[in-house]
């Protein structure tokens, strides 16, 4: 007996949800065009459905004359049996072709569309400004691109296909049934509510148990996830907590066995109540018709007909009183990935934009004005985890900083925190654009640079060098992907950790490990410096490349910087006071604004916030001493910057 699927009982379970979810306008005509390229391959899988439902009609039929061929009492019956065997076994191997031609085809356009929105949703969110990355959750939007583009893929396979497939067989099914017998057809049809209204409150309940199931999962990947990283294993065993994490997992687990326990029992019962309806309503059939068989009003051919085409009729019933939950299934995970691919980019490219030209790196900023971007624009509320979205516009970060750096300079940033330092070395390398006002860089606005000119001209490392679990020379490749061996041994001899990868028994081939951590904080900042250095930028922004080291590894990274900054432009970024006391020109920033200018000695003698941020700051009057606060430095080629 044919029974029906789990995706039809998943779609009983689902209705509410979806039923709640408003598409946006257009969403049916944007999923069309994702079609559009395999219209075709559609066209054919839809042939091929029809074709296979006309079959599955057809091989009862056959069935019912074998029986009224042997009943009979005809002398060609023996031959007609064989014949009518032969029919049906050539229906069977066709049949059987067509369901691979379906595979083949419905794999090809599932996998195909899944292709074409992975890629396209993965591409786009690398283009959001670096604000929706701190606020979305990242388990939330790797969901996307697997679990709602998986579903979204399911509108041209097993929805277009089922929807289809039920519709023409239960017309054939019905009419070849009503045509046979309308008595028996309608008798037996009276037995679908008693298995349609249980399984609807059977699918309410497995829907509660189900989303509860989701949200322990996700719970516990959430905490695999952080404490399966170094940072978060070093984390449990720094506080002895193993004990009471595998507890806390166990319990979390121990929910979840229950759930799947019930869950089961709920599915089981589905499908024994569909079973006992439909072999109930097989009863009725075998009992009025044997009746009327008997009586002489039906052949007993019509009889096993009926029986066989209503184990055909229940399924599509069942299925396509469901339909337009599974049309909407679809049309949501459509909608969910298109709410994505909907949000604007920090950053786009602007029609025309131009290279910047190669050399100098003059740094200007005009009048420079800063917000960062609200939560609502940037973000999805569904992506943070949060009923809706703070629409509060931020207060101004920076507020008209104007200053030159001329090439050749080392020129540091100085304040206290929050004053706008990183933000500014940001808008250099167009993490984000201005609010208002202009940077420039040899005299282009970065907004009409094209950005591969813009990233070729500017380099960064950050406080915490991240580097991909990968070798060394990929992470290496990763500044310049057609740098040679010896392009990168030349990088790290510049970045003074040759020797050390040299002496690795892979060398190159290393792998570093989760972020980098097979290596010390030292030696992550010196690979990050030679990645620099393959570039070849001739801007440099050091954000705070030395903080947290201790005295040996920040000689080593200081020398490497020597390195890095010869002949360039630089943004520093540092605790160290050394790289301060070295800077061409330091411009003190209070509040989004540049409130002092200067070099060490002119600033610490004029006793403003500088020579405060002196006093209060090195106190110890040692060269290794720290800012409490962030210090930011820029460094630019021998020149002048001007106000």
């Amino acid at each position: 007996m044919s029974m029906p699927s789990w995706s039809m009982l998943r779609s009983i379970q689902n209705s509410d949800r979806v039923a709640e979810h408003r598409l946006r306008q257009g969403t049916t005509r944007r999923i069309l065009r994702y079609a559009r390229p395999y219209r075709r391959d559609i066209l054919v899988f839809l042939i091929t459905v029809v074709l296979a439902a006309g079959i599955g009609v057809a091989t009862p039929l056959l069935a019912g004359h074998v029986i009224n061929a042997i009943t009979d009492g005809d002398p060609d019956a023996a031959s007609t049996v064989i014949r009518l065997a032969v029919m049906i076994a050539v229906l069977a191997v066709v049949d059987a072709f067509l369901s691979l031609a379906q595979r083949w085809y419905s794999a090809r356009i599932g996998e195909g569309i899944i292709l074409d929105l992975r890629t396209k949703v993965y591409d786009h969110v690398q283009r959001m400004p670096l604000q929706f990355f701190t606020r979305t959750q990242t388990g939330a939007l790797v969901s996307r691109l697997n679990n709602d583009v998986t579903g979204a893929q399911r509108a041209f396979t097993s929805t277009l296909s089922g929807v289809v497939s039920n519709v023409i067989q239960l017309v054939l099914t019905a009419a070849v049934m009503f045509s046979l017998s309308w008595q028996i057809t309608t008798l037996s049809l009276m037995m679908l509510p008693l298995f349609i209204i249980p399984a609807r409150r059977v699918g309410k309940r497995l829907a509660e148990i189900t989303r509860e199931s989701y949200n322990l999962d996700a719970k516990m990947n959430a905490t695999m996830t952080e404490r399966f990283n170094v940072a978060g294993a070093m984390l449990v065993k720094l506080f002895g907590r193993p004990g009471a994490e595998a507890d806390r997992f166990g319990e979390r687990a121990a929910r979840v066995r229950d759930i799947g326990i019930q869950q089961a029992m709920f599915s089981r019962t589905f499908f024994v109540a569909m079973l006992l309806v439909a072999s109930l309503a097989q009863a009725l059939t075998y009992g009025l018709g044997g009746w009327l068989a008997v009586t002489g009003s039906v052949t007993a051919g019509t009889v096993v007909t009926l029986a066989l085409l209503l184990t055909r009729l229940y399924g599509p019933l069942t299925a396509l009183s469901n339909v337009r939950v599974d049309v909407m299934s679809a049309l949501v995970s459509f909608d969910r990935v298109f709410e994505v691919l909907d949000l604007r980019p920090g950053i786009e490219e602007r029609p025309g934009a131009v290279d910047l030209p190669a050399g100098a790196g003059r740094v200007e900023f005009r009048d420079v004005h800063f917000r960062y971007p609200s939560a609502s624009e940037v973000s999805l509320a569904t992506l943070e985890d949060v009923a809706t979205l703070d629409r509060t516009e931020n207060a101004p970060i920076l507020r008209g900083v104007d200053f030159t750096v001329e090439p050749g300079q080392m020129v540091a940033l100085v304040g206290p925190s929050g004053a706008g330092k990183s933000t500014t070395s940001m808008l250099v390398s167009r993490i984000y654009d201005v609010t208002s006002g202009a940077v420039r860089i040899d005299g282009v606005d970065v907004r009409d640079a094209t950005l591969d000119s813009l990233r070729d001209t500017i380099g960064v490392v950050t406080q915490d060098a991240h580097l991909f679990h990968e070798t060394i020379a990929e992470n290496l490749r990763y500044a310049r992907p057609d740098a040679t061996d010896e392009d990168m041994w030349e990088a790290l001899r510049g970045a003074q950790v040759a020797e050390l990868v040299a002496a690795l028994p892979e060398g190159l081939d290393t792998v570093v490990g989760e972020r980098g951590y097979r290596f010390s904080g030292g030696e992550k900042q010196r690979l990050a410096i030679a990645r620099l250095l393959l570039k070849r930028p001739s801007i440099v922004v050091l954000d705070e490349a030395t903080a947290h080291l201790d005295s040996e590894s920040e000689a080593a990274v200081q020398r490497a910087l020597a390195v890095a900054l010869e002949g360039r432009t630089a943004l520093v970024i540092a605790h160290r006071l050394s790289t301060v006391r070295d800077a061409d020109q330091i411009l003190v920033l209070d509040a989004g604004r540049v409130v002092e200018r200067g070099r060490h000695e002119e600033l610490v003698a004029a006793g403003g916030l500088y020579a405060e941020l002196y006093r209060t700051q090195f106190a110890a009057a040692s060269p290794a001493a720290t800012f409490a606060d962030d210090v930011e430095i820029v460094t630019v080629p021998a020149g002048q910057i001007e106000p």
